[in-house]
């Protein structure tokens, strides 16, 4: 079956079943429009606020404290006191919930997007008459006018097209308008790109005038196709949400066992069915660690700070992490890699040798130019922020850029020489031709466009040879070349083809949108850091692999894979060859899903950049979608998790950077709160297995979780990046906060804080020292202030392998000055416990010297075992380096 790109004006029109000159009648607009809908796309129904609520609750942690705190209400209710406890975990819970509610909406935020690229009117022709109706209303088979400046309003083919070209870089990627040809047969499967019969909506016409039958509305053109894929495509976890996913079934897993473990015990005991459940409420509060999810949270919205200030705006905040474990970057060629500017790169006239456009030019290079200039329609204005800027076709514009840069007054060469002529461009004839009155008499005719179409004298072959040499070497580097020939004449001759006839050849211009200065070096130091940079663009396999080469993405023997090639791939044989590509052309927004979802399959974590429509069903797709934040459609901007505000490639590696850091920093907060749960969860057991009370209440272990644990914690969100970590592999979408040998670290602490924490709840309770009476409440004041205190100075040990030592006050003071205030807070909460009342209400007492000699001996021992915990793995490790140099 025939594509709509494939019929000819006649076969579109038959189908249609309407006439070109007169249009639907408004009867059959009607009952199409009751038969094809709205040409609007389709918008999901947003989930309301008290579903985004509830999903919050499938998290096992959160169930488990709010069973805590149920479970608590429900005492203190019975008892007619404690209070407290229960406030301070629905506190919490209220909290962590609010901040992931707060999380954005991507999808339904570009498909907002996508209405705004739909033209506000348009002019279709009805009943033969020509009516300006909201696009809204249009139907298939509808005949539509359409003029330089309009946008296309739905998808349709060409029935009749003069000088016309098109803006298609939204759903491309090409950076030059696309000329259209109603004229033209084309055949089986062609790109997007090359579909010159056809028009597409929310394109901008930028020369000419069309006449065209609508062929898709709605949801069935390309960018309802995109509209679709947008609601489709489905988000993956995150590698941060994976890994939390796992530390908190892990931590809910030993919570659970250790409650069952409890009850079992007590019943068999003989204690009281309330008391163990005060029990299991008090284990749960030790087991769930209540500050991770707003930890973690500062931690990323710390980085994402840090990223705006290098030009990266941060959308949805798990992405600030994912880049640290990005491994491949897919990245759009024009804007983000180029300058998304058309560009002299080369020139040469006849007879000289080719100079590049940073070079001083000669007088016969100078004149050249000066040609060029005046068969060139742009106009030099100012933009709507009152800077300069030069309108028009960006080949002229880069033409006429570079002779304003060589120091040709482009603006005044009308004063010299009169335009009296013009045959414009067409797609057909490739070539247009200008006509200027001469300061000292006759005429100057001047035609630029393709080499092969400009009407030149041929017969000298050596010449002929030569001009081909140049021509095919330009054309090798991926430039667009423009050539003109021109002549003289006193007299205007009466016939037109006469003008364009016996021209004398001149020269060429190749022009590019050449690469970001500071790309290469960027794509360098990703190599580095093991992340490989593959390059996808809806632009021609050529220039792509020039671009790609001279960015050092490819080298020379590299291959490149087209849309079309990829489209006769297996999904399995995709799989086996693409570690192969790097460099991917002229595919489709269905190719750059499939391509994203295939470096996915492998294991790695993607990063996807795109400026356009076309990019944003795979900016979905992607780990992370990255968004052009100058050049960028808005719809682009919404299915994106990060909007680089310079539209530059460096600053994706400037962020894949601060990533790794904020995964180091997440990973040195998640060793220091299990150490500091899990050993409260220890010495909860052990003291109801050897039948002792709890050493610590609820309200305590409360204070020591969200103060000692959290508020040095949070400052563990001001580390600095180690200056290694971008030498360093990505992190691993199956890489475990544990890796590295942590767990066997973790397993130690965790020991040593829940025996020094016994150790002083046993010297209160149950001995005589320093001549104090033996008492719960001693012995629940010591406990507390070890288990606080070792809390706080644990979060120095964890920071790195390097001593503690070794580190100086300005590298984070906001840590220093947090646990210096966390020591004097938990341990004036003891001292106000000396006050009667107060220590009722805390269930604590006041110590005498030699229990407070106590507290801060048992408090030193972790930290001393960690530090000589680190001295060893770092005589092993040199001893390691010693035998790797030898051997």
């Amino acid at each position: 079956m025939k594509q709509n790109y494939e019929k000819s004006p006649a076969e579109l029109l038959k189908e249609q079943n309407v006439q070109s000159d007169t249009g639907l009648s408004a009867a059959e607009a009607e009952a199409r429009f009751v038969r094809f809908g709205a040409n609007v796309f389709e918008k999901p129904r947003r989930q309301k606020l008290i579903l985004r609520i509830l999903a919050q609750f499938r998290d096992v942690s959160v169930i488990i404290l709010l069973i805590a705190a149920v479970l608590s209400l429900t005492l203190a209710i019975v008892e007619g006191d404690g209070f407290i406890e229960p406030v301070v975990v629905f506190a919490v819970i209220v909290m962590n919930t609010a901040l992931a509610v707060t999380q954005e909406r991507s999808a339904e935020n570009a498909l907002e997007a996508l209405s705004t690229l739909s033209s506000p009117v348009c002019r279709v022709l009805r009943d033969g008459k020509v009516h300006e109706l909201d696009p809204a209303q249009l139907v298939p088979g509808d005949i539509i006018l359409l003029k330089t400046g309009d946008l296309v309003p739905a998808d349709a083919r060409l029935l009749s097209s003069e000088s016309f070209a098109v803006d298609e870089s939204s759903l491309t990627g090409e950076s030059v308008p696309a000329e259209k040809d109603a004229r033209a047969k084309l055949s089986g499967e062609v790109p997007l790109g090359d579909r010159v019969t056809m028009v597409f909506s929310g394109c901008l016409v930028t020369a000419g005038s069309a006449v065209a039958v609508v062929t898709e509305t709605g949801m069935d053109t390309q960018i309802g196709k995109i509209a679709r894929f947008l609601t489709e495509t489905k988000q993956q976890k995150t590698p941060l949400q994976q890994r939390l996913d796992k530390v908190g079934k892990i931590v809910s897993g030993i919570a659970v066992m250790s409650a069952v473990a409890l009850l079992v015990t007590g019943l068999i005991q003989g204690h009281d069915v309330w008391e163990m459940i005060m029990i299991a409420v008090t284990l749960a509060v030790a087991a769930v660690p209540e500050t991770l999810s707003l930890i973690v949270t500062l931690i990323l919205t710390q980085g994402a700070k840090k990223m705006a200030a290098k030009n990266a705006l941060i959308r949805q905040m798990q992405a600030v992490e994912t880049l640290g474990s990005t491994s491949v970057i897919c990245s759009d060629k024009t804007g983000t890699l180029t300058m998304n500017r058309m560009t002299v790169k080369r020139l040469w006239v006849y007879g000289e040798q080719p100079v590049a456009e940073e070079e001083d030019f000669s007088a016969p290079e100078l004149a050249f130019l000066e040609k060029l200039c005046l068969a060139c329609t742009a106009r030099v204005g100012t933009d709507d922020d009152g800077n300069e800027k030069i309108y028009g076709d960006p080949t002229e514009t880069a033409i006429v850029s570079l002779a304003r840069a060589k120091g040709i007054a482009y603006e005044r060469l009308g004063e010299r020489y009169e335009k009296v002529g013009e045959i414009a461009f067409s797609s057909a004839r490739k070539m247009m031709t200008s006509v200027v009155r001469l300061p000292e008499g006759g005429y100057l005719v001047l035609t630029k466009g393709a080499f092969d179409r400009l009407p030149f004298d041929r017969s000298d072959k050596n010449v002929l040879y030569e001009l081909e040499h140049v021509h095919d070497g330009f054309a090798g580097d991926a430039l667009r070349v423009i050539a003109l020939a021109s002549k003289r004449v006193e007299v205007l001759p009466e016939k037109l083809e006469e003008l364009e006839a016996d021209l004398t050849f001149e020269g060429f211009v190749g022009i590019i949108d050449p690469p970001r200065p500071e790309a290469r070096a960027a794509i360098a130091r990703a190599k580095a850091a093991g992340i490989r940079t593959v390059m996808i663009t809806g632009d021609h396999a050529a220039t792509a692999g020039a671009i790609a080469r001279e960015l050092g993405i490819i080298s020379a023997n590299e291959g490149i894979i087209t849309g079309q090639e990829l489209q006769k791939l297996s999904d399995e044989t995709f799989a086996e060859v693409i570690e192969f590509y790097s460099v991917y052309a002229r595919v489709s927004p269905e190719d750059k899903i499939r391509i994203v979802r295939a470096w996915q399959a492998r294991g790695d974590v993607v990063a996807m950049t795109g400026d356009g429509v076309n990019d944003a069903p795979a900016l979905k797709a992607a780990d992370v979608g990255v968004a052009m934040g100058k050049n960028g459609t808005e719809v682009s901007k919404s299915a994106a998790k990060m909007i680089l505000t310079d539209d530059r490639f460096s600053t994706i590696i400037e962020a894949v950077a601060e990533g790794r850091n904020i995964f180091s920093n997440i990973r040195k907060l998640v060793y220091f709160l299990l150490v500091c749960n899990i050993s409260e969860i220890i010495v909860m057991l052990f003291a109801q297995f050897m039948g002792w009370q709890l050493p610590l209440t609820p309200l305590m272990l409360l204070i020591i979780n969200v103060l000692g644990d959290g508020i040095p914690g949070m400052a563990l969100a001001k580390e600095e990046s180690d200056r290694r970590i971008m030498k360093r592999k990505p992190i691993a979408r199956t890489e475990s906060f544990f890796g590295g040998g942590l767990m066997e670290v973790i397993i130690r602490q965790t020991f040593v804080f829940a025996i020094v924490s016994l150790v002083a709840f046993y010297l209160g309770q149950y001995t005589a020292l320093g001549g104090a009476a033996p008492s719960l409440e001693a012995g629940r004041t010591m406990a507390f202030l070890v288990t606080g205190w070792t809390s706080v100075l644990h979060v120095l040990t964890v920071r790195s392998r390097k001593s503690i030592v070794r580190y100086r006050w300005k590298d984070n003071p906001q840590l220093y000055l947090s646990c210096i205030a966390m020591l004097a807070v938990l341990g004036a909460v003891a001292g106000i416990a000396s006050i009667p009342s107060v220590g009722a209400a805390l269930g604590m007492s006041a110590l005498n010297g030699w229990q407070w000699f106590a507290v801060i001996g048992l408090t030193l021992a972790p930290t001393l075992v960690a530090e000589y915990g680190k001295f060893w793995d770092y005589v092993r490790s040199r001893s390691a380096e010693k035998t790797a140099v030898q051997s």
